[in-house]
């Protein structure tokens, strides 16, 4: 026992255990801390990116109510109309104008549900089929304002127009934003 050898690694021996043991439980510390703090950089830039987006999703939600109370039969047969036309240039004015309007929204999707996008798709497309079959019953030879008239008929056999509809699941989807 008196190897100089042997005395030097029971002397040095334990030391070293104990810096390694040290130095492993201050780097899981450190690693742990730096995880902590990525985490909390990451919480923080979701709340930044949040606080950008939110305006421009309730804007979207808003443009697709806009878009929805627009091509609602009533306004929409209110603000195309003008005096003198036919059933059949009516009938494509009122078809024209709510596809520009769906194009002009089309943008918005990216910041909305895809319920919400599939409702205002649905809306567009069974107000153009109303509009459709509204024409076919009147034909192209009577005024707008028989198409008018046979719109509002059609219209007033349903229980919620399309547009009403897009709007309950738009106002749900803001709710669930806040």
């Amino acid at each position: 026992m008196n190897d100089p050898l042997v005395q030097v690694l029971v002397a040095v021996l334990p030391s070293v255990v104990v810096f390694l043991t040290a130095f492993y439980i201050l780097k899981q510390f450190f690693n742990s801390r730096a995880a902590e703090r990525a985490a909390e950089r990451m919480a923080e830039v979701r709340k930044d990116d949040h606080k950008h987006t939110l305006p421009l999703r309730l804007q979207a939600y808003e443009r697709l109510a806009l878009f929805a109370e627009r091509i609602a039969p009533g306004a929409l047969l209110l603000r195309v109309h003008k005096g003198n036309m036919s059933a059949r240039m009516f009938h494509a004015e009122l078809v024209a104008t709510i596809r520009e309007e769906f194009e002009h929204n089309v943008t918005q999707q990216i910041y909305v549900s895809d319920k919400a996008w599939s409702k205002v798709r649905q809306a567009k497309e069974e107000t153009i089929r109303l509009i459709n079959l509204s024409y076919e019953q009147t034909g192209d030879t009577p005024s707008g304002t028989e198409l008018s008239r046979r719109i509002f008929e059609n219209v007033a056999k349903l229980s919620h127009t399309p547009s009403q509809e897009c709007l309950v699941v738009i106002k749900e989807d803001v709710r669930r934003l806040f």
